[in-house]
């Protein structure tokens, strides 16, 4: 039999619009805590600065997968690029607490656009024979960004953070505008029901993500100053092992989940992301560090693999926009969650107890994946 065809020129094209576009958004949860820590801001603003942005993102998301379904994909998307352009470099300009979080939250808005429109492309340009081992390139390229740009981010400084994530987003832009799209929005008559603003086949895998990402938004706002404080230098260099272990094992399990089922990807980031964790709360070297990089890496990896198809695969595709809104609201919704969380327990409790209770989460994913399991294997019967 013939393989079915992965890399077209569109797949490839779209794949280096995520890079750059995921890299110029993650230069900045890494590099605002300690500026605006500089500026006199707390824990815990520090915290609601990652959650107010989320809340912006959640609001945008689901209105935005209705627009790409409707009215087709690349204006859309062009639209939430130069957004995020001309938000990051309003950055540069106004030095102050609360303006940077307003500033925040009209990034998360036109971050939301951009982001859904990408991955809903990525899912009109990949057959579904080998679904989950195409989002696993395609996202692999955001992995890789979320992890190398908190490392680069920390050492270039705030204003060359910004000049360097205003060039990537113009590149992105650049490309957008060679793409072949060939998707149509749906023609839609006066007796067709208003579309929904989320898809429920991608409820489960929105709320298991959602579970999970609390634990990256603890990770990538608070591990610089965890490290600060631990007196350990070089806590950048998690965030390129996170990225190195993910480029190994999340090709791996894209295939693995094509053949095996959703189940090994869920089960194995259920038990690696929290080990990651509990090893973290207790780390005083960076070699210990760098070892929970690992797991942690190859735990995310192998969960968003299986999830991020287990959202789109059984869904309409006139409809992928909004599946796509659905799985990024829990995305997204977990690191807000798990950065204001984050700074709440931390200001009691500190940050060593703080990772350790982050723990919970995956586990609680876990059960809820395993009574979903559960349920329905009692339908079926």
């Amino acid at each position: 039999m013939n393989k079915t065809k992965l890399w077209t020129s569109n797949l490839v094209i779209i794949t280096l619009v995520n890079f750059f576009m995921f890299f110029s958004f993650q230069l900045f949860p890494s590099a605002l805590p300690p500026y605006l820590k500089s500026l006199g801001a707390n824990d815990s603003v520090l915290g609601w600065l990652q959650g107010i942005m989320t809340i912006a993102t959640l609001l945008i998301r689901p209105f935005a997968g209705i627009a790409l379904d409707k009215y087709g994909r690349k204006w859309i998307f062009v639209m939430g690029l130069i957004g995020m352009l001309l938000i990051t470099t309003s950055y540069r300009f106004f030095p102050l607490i609360e303006i940077i979080i307003v500033i925040r939250c009209a990034h998360g808005m036109a971050w939301g656009i951009a982001n859904t429109a990408c991955s809903t492309t990525a899912s009109d340009n990949i057959q579904k024979e080998r679904f989950s081992e195409g989002m696993g390139y395609f996202s692999l390229a955001s992995s890789i960004a979320m992890a190398l740009a908190p490392a680069i981010s920390l050492s270039l400084g705030m204003q060359k953070n910004i000049i360097l994530a205003a060039a990537f987003l113009i590149i992105a832009i650049f490309l957008v505008f060679i793409m072949n799209f060939n998707n149509r929005p749906a023609v839609q008559s006066s007796m067709t029901p208003r579309p929904s603003l989320y898809a429920k086949e991608a409820a489960l895998p929105s709320v298991v993500i959602f579970l999970i990402m609390i634990t990256w938004g603890a990770i990538i706002t608070f591990l610089a100053l965890y490290g600060v404080q631990k007196s350990i230098s070089g806590t950048g260099a998690f965030f390129t092992v996170y990225a190195i272990s993910m480029l190994i094992t999340r090709p791996f399990f894209g295939k693995l989940v094509d053949r095996r089922g959703f189940g090994v990807g869920v089960w194995s980031g259920v038990l690696l992301i929290p080990i990651a964790l509990l090893l973290l709360s207790v780390s005083n070297s960076l070699i210990t560090f760098l070892i929970c990089a690992v797991i942690y890496g190859t735990g995310i990896g192998a969960a968003q693999s299986s999830l991020q198809t287990m959202a789109i695969i059984k869904v309409p595709k006139e409809r992928t926009g909004a599946a796509n809104a659905t799985f990024f609201t829990g995305f997204d919704g977990g690191i807000g969650a798990g950065a204001v969380l984050a700074g709440i327990i931390s200001t009691f409790a500190g940050y060593e107890m703080m990772f350790a209770w982050m723990a919970i989460f995956p586990f609680l994913a876990g059960i809820l994946y395993f009574i979903n399991l559960r349920l329905k294997g009692r339908a079926e019967k």
